[in-house]
């Protein structure tokens, strides 16, 4: 068997941030700092920063008045951060930049009167944090039938977001949908380049295997968009949070096996797959260079 890896994988600048934040709490401040949600939607990142001292909470009411609480790179809505300045918390955000940016993009149209439609999905905490910018503006967009039969008082002044992880086939469908509905349309396209790459990657390599594993949560996005994309290149593909969740039947008559991972999968999972599949060889594609990096939050510079 072969094995033949997709690159770019694995993290993205956005995650590496986001960790290095809970690490460098942890170094400067000590024990306990309090994570709000999922660092990153990965159990195995979740588990390595509880074993080091995180304490990670759903709500900040779990979090006792005046202490440290970061907030995770999927970001939070205004509302959070004003239950956070009313416990008097300390807050070290974590947000990715690129999330930040759709942030501050919802603000200025909202400002600006304009209808914001917001492609993503419906209870993933990026949608969540986004749409609370500006609640009464904002319209979920989660599927084409939704871009056919959203409804808005004036037509001509709307505006097309995106949640960061999405699959680009699909965006780009219902963004053709709201365009032909709506002419005078401004899409903004916000869709991280870590996302881009990763899906780029894996269709690179679906016509020279026989099947595809992604490797990552089940509840993250990017993961499952990675699995929906090489499945519609017309190839087996499952998402594993590592080789235990491999079925050997899987692998009956497979010869090339393509594997990739998520933006908030740490690579050492992608080399416990490799090792367990015993492949005889081992091959990287990789169809770009990742070079970007984002500075830390100012607390921590």
């Amino acid at each position: 068997m072969e094995v033949v890896l997709s690159a770019p994988r694995g993290f993205c600048a956005g995650v590496v941030r986001a960790v290095d934040v809970v690490e460098l709490c942890l170094e400067r401040f000590g024990s306990p700092v309090y994570v709000r949600r999922e660092i990153v939607h990965n159990p195995h990142v979740v588990s390595d920063l509880r074993g080091k001292g995180a304490v990670f909470v759903e709500e900040l009411d779990e979090v006792p008045d005046g202490q440290r609480v970061v907030f995770s790179a999927h970001g939070v809505s205004p509302l959070v951060w004003q239950q956070s300045r009313e416990r008097e918390l300390i807050v070290i955000d974590a947000t990715c930049p690129l999330v930040t940016k759709v942030h501050l993009e919802a603000i200025k149209y909202a400002k600006e009167g304009y209808s914001i439609f917001l492609i993503g999905h419906k209870g993933h905490d990026e949608v969540i944090g986004t749409m609370g910018e500006a609640p009464d503006a904002s319209i979920l967009i989660e599927d084409i039938a939704r871009a056919n039969s959203v409804q808005v008082s004036d037509p001509d002044r709307v505006v097309a977001l995106t949640q960061t992880t999405l699959s680009v086939n699909d965006t780009s469908e219902i963004m053709q949908v709201l365009k032909h509905r709506f002419p005078n349309l401004i899409s903004r396209n916000d869709i991280c380049y870590a996302t881009t790459n990763r899906q780029a990657a894996v269709k690179a390599i679906t016509n020279e295997v026989d099947l595809v594993m992604v490797i990552g949560a089940q509840n993250s996005s990017n993961c499952n968009r990675l699995r929906e994309v090489a499945e519609a290149q017309g190839v087996p593909a499952y998402l594993i949070n590592g080789p235990e969740d491999i079925q050997g039947e899987w692998l009956d008559g497979v010869e090339r096996v393509g594997i990739t991972s998520g933006a908030s999968t740490p690579e050492r999972l992608v080399d416990d797959v490799v090792a367990s599949l015993k492949p005889t060889s081992v091959r990287n594609v990789e169809i770009v260079e990742e070079d970007v990096t984002f500075q830390l939050p100012k607390a921590l510079r």
